[in-house]
């Protein structure tokens, strides 16, 4: 089972996924709708794969991201694909400058190579 940490704030990202052909029944799937909290909300969950919309409050993206990295290099477990997800590719761009391992424009995150496939019988 796969563990994913979604932040964002204006897409269902399980209905996204959903869409793309992923097969959420093997995704445990945790989304927030803000970022208050984020560094406590990453360690508690631990997740797989971290995503991060730029343009969410309290705290942009890059923001949690570099606060992140910061808390790993203090010892706290870093996630192990970190996604930048934004809408806007300048803003992924700059996230995966940071350190996050992907950016990809957030209509597209399905097509990441990671994700569990649904069988369509096809």
């Amino acid at each position: 089972m796969l563990r994913v940490l979604a932040f964002e704030d204006t897409v269902d990202i399980e209905a996204l996924l959903l869409s793309g052909g992923v097969d959420v029944s093997q995704v445990h799937l945790t989304q927030h709708w803000t970022t208050e909290d984020a560094l406590s909300r990453i360690e508690a969950w631990a997740p797989d794969v971290l995503l991060l919309d730029h343009f969410i409050p309290p705290a942009t993206g890059l923001e949690v991201l570099r606060a992140h990295l910061a808390s790993t290099a203090k010892g706290s477990r870093r996630a192990p694909t970190i996604v930048a997800m934004s809408s806007e590719a300048k803003c992924n761009e700059a996230m995966v400058d940071a350190g996050a391992d992907r950016g990809v424009v957030k209509h597209r995150l399905a097509t990441l190579p990671f994700w569990p496939r649904a069988t369509t019988g096809r």
